[in-house]
């Protein structure tokens, strides 16, 4: 055929090539299915796991209150085979209630007979009104059981505040035994009871409150709705009859300010002040870390400091603490503390929040 000809007859149509979609299979679904079953084992082994954590947790705490109540000595410093003891007493965090770990140390130093002096280390900012003055209360029956003579020191770490404050001034008349460091804030005497006003929030979201009171002061203080003048009268009393008891627990701690009552009242604004503006305004003794707060201690219980055993106290962990490594940090938020901070109630409390994390129960 020649070359150069072109056909005449019907021409045929080209080939064109054409991607047909491929069906999926039952194989290829199975990476999803796989998948699907994976995150739902996961999810059902995590259900398992907490719910198994929390029956170990509830079995722990069940089989070792005991133990809970306890409390370590640690030996500090000096010299360990000395028979006289200085104890070490730590308040530290958050006062929510007295009844804790501060008292059980207090305990600890009161049947202890070799103890012949304690050195309150306080780094806190306060809490309640009434937790702080329980700790308080404890440490004045501390010296007096333990008799005339017996010294309490005070040592205040980077925080000493308000309700911090207060407990230090279980020091008594004794002179130069209130010890702040360098960097220590402290002071911050007053009173707060704090209220928040969401009623603009709630009605923001949809939420009115049907409270039903057996009076309309039942439900004063209600984060829902602003305070009515009654409620503020009302609450100011509270505030100012702690305040009092304050400045009384100050003046007794502080023979100075019974002497000049005036010079508390410049003081007692809520403000907090450095180590060296409250060494300044006689809310202080002296700058210095818990080393000299040790030697003073030391000396006014006219012990020898090279034969005595500078001792601190330490929690017992109990199963739950060692198997789920809980309250490692010593804090505690749990629902009782929730509740209990929807509670409008009056705080020695250096902060602009009500307490979440308290030192109450560790």
């Amino acid at each position: 055929m020649d070359p150069n000809s072109h056909p005449t007859g019907p021409q045929e149509p080209p080939l064109v090539a054409q991607v047909v979609p491929q069906q999926p299979t039952p194989a290829s679904r199975r990476p999803t299915r796989w998948l699907t079953v994976l995150l739902l084992l996961g999810l059902c082994g995590s259900l398992l796991l907490n719910f198994m954590l929390l029956a170990i947790s509830g079995l722990a705490e069940l089989g070792s209150l005991d133990m809970d109540r306890k409390v370590q000595e640690k030996f500090h410093s000096h010299k360990k085979s000395g028979r006289s003891k200085v104890a070490i007493i730590s308040v530290k965090g958050v006062i929510i209630e007295g009844e804790g770990f501060v008292k059980r140390q207090i305990d600890r130093a009161m049947a202890d007979e070799n103890v012949k002096a304690v050195v309150l280390r306080v780094d806190s900012p306060g809490g309640t009104v009434t937790g702080s003055d329980y700790i308080y209360h404890h440490l004045c029956e501390l010296a007096k059981k333990k008799g005339e003579g017996f010294p309490i020191v005070v040592s205040m770490g980077g925080l000493a505040a308000s309700g911090g404050y207060y407990v230090a001034m279980a020091t008594g008349d004794t002179p130069d035994v209130i010890f702040a460091e360098p960097t220590t804030w402290t002071g911050s005497i007053g009173v707060i009871i704090p209220h928040y006003n969401l009623a603009g929030l709630l009605e923001k979201l949809g939420v009115k409150e049907d409270s039903v009171a057996s009076h309309r002061l039942k439900n004063m203080g209600s984060f829902a709705r602003g305070m009515t003048a009654e409620e503020l009268a009302i609450f100011n009393d509270l505030v100012d009859d702690s305040f009092v008891q304050f400045k009384e627990i100050v003046k007794a701690g502080r023979p100075k300010f019974r002497k000049d009552p005036q010079a508390l009242e410049e003081l007692a604004t809520g403000q907090v002040y450095t180590a060296q503006q409250a060494l300044n305004n006689g809310l202080i003794d002296k700058i210095g870390f818990i080393e000299e707060a040790i030697d003073r201690a030391i000396e006014l219980a006219r012990l020898d400091k090279r034969n005595v055993r500078v001792v601190e106290y330490k929690r017992t962990p109990n199963l739950t603490d060692i198997l789920l490594g809980v309250r490692a940090n010593g804090g505690q938020f749990d629902l009782a503390t929730m509740l209990d901070m929807t509670a409008p109630r009056a705080y020695y409390l250096c902060t602009w929040l009500p307490p979440m994390v308290g030192s109450h129960k560790p």
